[in-house]
């Protein structure tokens, strides 16, 4: 594994990615939905922290979006599975998936 020197925020990685930052932000909710290391926590106060991806968690982000728009069958199912939060669902659902 390769050391680490940079990380993007959520915000950066939903615009360099076209993608939804809330869709982004439920999926990285859930650190067991990257590999072990690619979601990291940057703490800038008491309590207070910004999550952050890895390159390598960026391009596995960027493969499991892929994946999962192989058909609107497989878009909706990777929604269910790894967006807990059903006003996101239903936010992405509405601006459907991107190409």
């Amino acid at each position: 594994m390769a050391t680490v020197t940079s990380v993007c925020t959520i915000a950066y990685v939903a615009e360099m990615l076209g993608e939804d930052r809330e869709m982004i932000e439920a999926i990285c909710d859930n650190s067991d939905n990257l590999s072990y290391g690619n979601i990291i926590s940057v703490y800038t106060g008491d309590d207070v922290a910004i999550t952050t991806l890895t390159d390598d968690g960026i391009e596995e982000l960027k493969d499991m979006l892929r994946d999962a728009r192989q058909s609107q069958k497989d878009w909706l199912s990777f929604l269910e599975y790894f967006v807990e939060d059903p006003d996101v669902i239903a936010h992405v659902k509405k601006n459907g998936p991107r190409s």
